[in-house]
């Protein structure tokens, strides 16, 4: 009995500890060449069913949005062939990509 109250202390403990967490802006890149995402250059992936995901590559990183309507539904625009990437994507960074 005695172990299970202490582990269900120690469940707790645990679970509010994670609370406590720093909050991270997300809107800043913290790798090498850490900046604001602002100052990175989004180019357009389009997927196999032909809609538009926004995507930044900063070399070691990278960035990958579905691009919505006002209304919160995918675009299909059709600007490119599918599994195409167009788009200033991989500029903004002066790490280079590996690949």
């Amino acid at each position: 009995m005695k172990f299970a109250k202490l582990a269900a202390c120690l469940g707790v403990a645990v679970t509010l500890a994670g609370c406590d967490a720093p909050k991270q802006d997300k809107t800043v890149d913290r790798g090498v060449d850490a900046k604001h995402l602002s100052q990175l250059k989004a180019g357009v992936w389009i997927d196999p069913n032909g809609c538009d995901h926004w995507i930044i590559d900063d070399g070691a990183e990278g960035y990958l949005s579905a691009r919505l309507d006002p209304y919160g539904k995918p675009v299909c625009s059709g600007t490119a062939p599918p599994n195409t990437a167009v788009g200033p994507f991989k500029s903004g960074s002066t790490v280079a990509d590996s690949i």
